[in-house]
C-alpha cells in the first residue's frame, strides 16, 4: 500500500437526523446500547485482561445520574508499572512492523468507526451528554483522525530527498520515540481519544492509555475498535481509574518517552513539570504534548455583515455541548455602537434554546457533565452576578440530569473572573470595546491562545485580525468551534499548549525522531 494508491482524504459527512431512516438507525442503536449498560470492564495490561481491586470506579448518564453506564477497575500502583514496562518491551516489535502496514491498521479502524457509527453515537449520548448532533460530529471526527493519520505515515515513511553531497548518499528517516502516555479527555471521549492514540500507534510507538474518570467506557468500545483493526494487543495497555492514584506515577516514570494530554491548564502544567525531571535511569528529554483549554473570544465590529448570522455563530460556539469545548466562546467582544442591537438579537437566541436529556433529539442542550461541574459553574455565575449583569439564564433547568440554562452577562470588565477564566459550561461573558482596536486588546488580554473568532467585512480589519488576534486557530466570519481535521489544524498559544496542531500535516512529527544517515561511497 502506497499514498499514492489511496483516495484523497476527505472528512466524514454527518448525517441528517430528520430524515427517518436516520432518525430510526439511531433509536435502534440507543435502545441496544441500552441493553449492554452496566457492564464490567477489564484493564488490558501485555496483551491480557486483569481485573482491579474491590473498589470500583462507576460511570453514569449525566442526564439521568441514576444510570450506570459501565463498571471499571481502578489500577494500582503495580499495574500502572506493569503497564510502561510491558510497552517497553514491546516497543521494539512494534517500531519494527513497517508503516505501511501500521497505516492499515489505522485504515481498518476507521472502517470500523464507521460500521459502528449508530452505537458509538449512542455511548456518546448515555455517557458524556452529547446531544444526537455532537456525537454524530465527535465520531466523525474519529474516524477523519484513523483516515488521516494513516495517510500522513505513508507521507512521512518516504521523505523528500535531501540535499547530496558529491561522493555521499545521504537519507532521512523518520523513527517512533518509545513509550507514550495517552490522557485524553471526556469533552471529546472517542474523537481526541482516538486521535491521540492512533496518533501515537501508527507512528510505530506503543503506548499507555488512560481515559478520563468521567467517560471510560467510551474508551473501553475503542478498544475493542483496536483489537478488530490488527493492532496487537501488546501495542497499547489500557488502564481506567483515577489519576490522582496512577497519573503521576505513568508521567514520571522513567520509561515513558512521552506524555500526549488533553485537559485544564492545572492538569497540563503539572504533568509538564513532572516531565521535565529526569529520573534516575532516564535516557532521554520526555515530549510533552499538550492542549490545555482556552478562553475564546469572538468579536463583532460595527462592519459586521449579518447581525442575525454573527449572533447564530455566537450561540453555536458559546452553547453547543454546553459550552463544554475547549474552543468554546466564553467571551463576547462587541463593538459600542451595536452592543444593545446584538444583545437583543442575542438573547432570544439562548432562550429559545431547547434542553433536556440529551439521547432526546428535540434538545439542543443536554446536561453538563457531572454534579461536581454542574456545582463549579454555578459557582461561576454567582460570581458573575457580582460582576456585571445576568442576562437571560444561570439557573438549573427541570430534570434529575445536570442541566443549567445558558447564561449571558453584560458589563464584564477585563480584570473580572467571568473574563479571565476557564469556565467550561454554558456561561458567556460579554464586554464592551471602544473600537477594533480597543476589540483585539481585550481580545489578547488572556492567558490562553486558542481560538477564535472576528466577524466583520472591512478587509484591514480582517488583515490586522490575522496579524495580531493571537491564538491557535482564527476564524474569520464563522463560529471559533468545529474544527475539521485537514482543514483546521488545531492547537492553542500560550497557555492553552503546546500549540500541537491536531489533524494538520505535522502532528505526526511530534512522536517521530528523525535520523539523518550519511553513507561515504567507496
Amino acid at each position: 500500500m502506497s499514498l499514492a494508491s489511496l483516495p484523497p482524504f476527505a472528512n466524514e459527512p454527518y448525517r441528517d437526523f430528520s430524515l427517518p431512516e436516520n432518525r430510526e438507525a439511531m433509536e435502534r442503536a440507543l435502545a441496544r446500547v441500552r441493553a449492554d449498560l452496566g457492564r464490567q470492564y477489564p484493564l488490558l495490561i501485555a496483551g491480557l485482561h486483569e481485573p482491579g481491586g474491590i473498589h470500583k470506579l462507576l460511570s453514569y448518564n449525566p442526564s439521568y445520574p441514576a444510570e450506570l453506564i459501565g463498571v471499571h477497575q481502578k489500577a494500582s500502583a503495580d499495574q500502572a508499572t506493569r503497564a510502561i514496562e510491558a510497552a517497553y518491551h514491546y516497543f521494539p516489535i512494534w517500531a519494527a512492523v513497517p508503516a505501511e502496514d501500521r497505516a492499515a491498521r489505522a485504515l481498518r479502524a476507521a472502517h470500523i468507526l464507521r460500521q459502528r457509527k449508530d452505537e458509538f453515537n449512542a455511548w456518546l449520548i448515555l455517557e458524556s451528554g452529547k446531544n444526537w448532533n455532537e456525537a454524530e460530529a465527535d465520531t466523525a471526527e474519529a474516524i477523519d483522525f484513523c483516515d488521516y493519520y494513516a495517510r500522513q505515515m505513508l507521507r512521512l515513511a518516504s521523505p523528500g530527498p535531501l540535499l547530496q553531497l558529491p561522493g555521499e548518499l545521504g537519507v532521512l528517516t523518520y523513527i517512533p520515540l518509545g513509550v507514550g502516555v495517552i490522557l485524553p479527555p471526556w469533552n471529546f471521549p472517542l474523537a481526541i481519544l482516538a486521535g491521540m492514540t492512533i496518533a501515537a500507534l501508527v507512528t510505530g510507538n506503543t503506548v499507555v492509555l488512560k481515559p478520563s474518570s468521567e467517560t471510560p467506557t467510551i474508551a473501553a468500545k475503542f478498544i475493542e475498535v483496536l483489537l478488530e483493526a490488527g493492532f496487537p494487543p501488546e501495542s497499547f495497555q489500557f488502564l481506567t481509574g483515577a489519576g490522582s492514584e496512577v497519573g503521576d506515577l505513568l508521567v514520571s516514570h522513567p520509561k515513558t518517552r512521552f506524555i500526549s494530554f488533553t485537559g485544564s491548564k492545572e492538569v497540563g502544567l503539572h504533568i509538564n513539570e513532572l516531565a521535565a525531571k529526569t529520573q534516575p535511569r532516564q535516557k532521554w528529554i520526555k515530549r510533552v504534548v499538550a492542549e490545555m483549554g482556552g478562553k475564546d473570544a469572538i468579536l463583532v465590529d460595527r462592519e459586521v455583515h449579518d447581525l442575525d448570522a454573527a449572533a447564530a455563530g455566537v450561540i453555536a460556539s458559546a452553547f453547543g455541548f454546553q459550552g463544554q469545548k475547549c474552543s468554546a466562546c466564553s467571551r463576547l467582544i462587541l463593538d459600542e455602537p451595536l452592543h444593545d442591537a446584538f444583545l437583543a438579537k442575542l438573547i432570544p437566541l439562548a432562550e429559545a434554546l431547547t434542553q433536556g436529556p440529551a439521547d432526546d433529539p428535540a434538545h439542543f442542550l443536554g446536561p453538563v457533565i457531572s454534579q461536581r461541574a454542574e456545582k463549579t459553574i454555578l459557582s461561576y455565575i454567582e460570581t458573575g452576578k457580582q460582576e456585571g449583569a445576568l442576562l437571560t439564564g444561570g439557573h438549573k433547568a427541570p430534570g434529575d440530569g445536570y442541566f443549567i440554562r445558558p447564561a449571558i452577562f453584560s458589563g464584564i470588565e477585563h480584570n473580572h473572573r467571568l473574563f479571565q477564566e476557564e469556565i467550561f459550561g454554558p456561561v458567556l461573558a460579554v464586554t464592551r470595546a471602544r473600537d477594533f482596536d480597543d476589540a483585539l486588546r481585550l481580545a489578547n488580554d488572556s492567558d490562553y491562545g486558542l481560538t477564535g473568532a472576528v466577524y466583520t467585512t472591512n478587509p484591514e480589519k480582517i488583515a490586522r485580525a490575522r496579524a495580531e488576534f493571537h491564538v491557535g486557530n482564527l476564524y474569520i466570519n464563522r463560529k471559533c468551534t468545529g474544527a475539521m481535521v485537514g482543514a483546521h489544524p488545531f492547537g492553542g498559544f500560550n497557555l492553552s499548549g503546546t500549540d500541537s496542531k491536531a489533524g494538520g500535516p505535522d502532528y505526526l512529527l511530534q512522536f517521530l525522531q528523525a535520523k539523518s544517515i550519511a553513507q561515504k561511497l567507496l
